[in-house]
Order: C-alpha cells, then structure tokens, then sequence
C-alpha cells in the first residue's frame, strides 16, 4: 500500500510559477514510477507527466511540455511538479499517482495508476 499527499496548490497569476509536492508514506517511492494529472470540473482526468524511478526520464503531455517539469528526491520520498508560465487554463485539482507494480514504465492513461493522493487545487487567475 502506498499513500500520497499532494501539497504545494494555491492561488497564482497567469505567468506565474507553483511547484506542488507529493509526499509518499507505506512504501519506498524509489522503485516506482511516479504521475502526475490534473482534473478540471466537468473535464476528465488529464495525464500531465511522468517520472521513472530514478528520475532520469520523464514524459510530458503537450499541454505542459516546456512549462512542467517533474523530479524526485527517494532519500525524501518526495515527488516534485514545478509549473511555470502557468495559464488560466491550468486551473483544476492536481494529483500524484503511483502504479501497482513497479514495472518501469512511464504510464500515460490513469487506468494504469492504483494509487492517488487527495489532489491540490490550483487556481490560475487571469
């Protein structure tokens, strides 16, 4: 059992930056892949990012890449999403997800995560 809470959310200006974090408690993080993903009211779950294990490959929607990026520090447990250049259009709760098993792969589709924290909001004013 692995669980997650996402902190870091709040109130920014377009343009501006937030960096959330995403604490993991139950099992060590170090061999999971880690995502991130973003729900706006009445849209689906959006797939932001992932990062592997060791934090040396990362894969991006198109609608952050080059403004999001993800990193991880395993001493701390910790799971890092830096937003930058942030948009109106980025307003909505963000979560952290772990997989069930640590296969490696940098999974896209939130049917592919078993694990979630209770999500951030994130508010971007225009």
């Amino acid at each position: 059992q692995v669980e997650l809470v996402e902190s870091g959310g709040g109130l920014a200006q377009a343009g501006g930056s937030l960096t959330l974090s995403c604490a993991a408690s139950g099992r060590t993080l170090s061999i999971y892949t880690m995502g991130w993903f973003r729900q706006a009211p009445g849209k689906e779950r959006e797939f932001l990012a992932a990062i592997d294990r060791n934090g040396g490959s990362t894969l991006y929607a198109d609608s952050v890449k080059g403004r999001f990026a993800s990193s991880r520090d395993n001493a701390k447990n910790m799971v890092y999403l830096q937003m930058n250049s942030l948009k109106p259009e980025d307003t909505a709760v963000y979560y952290c997800a772990a997989p069930r098993r640590a296969t490696g792969i940098l999974y896209r589709s939130p049917t592919s995560y078993s694990y979630w924290g209770q999500g951030t909001q994130v508010t971007v004013s225009s």
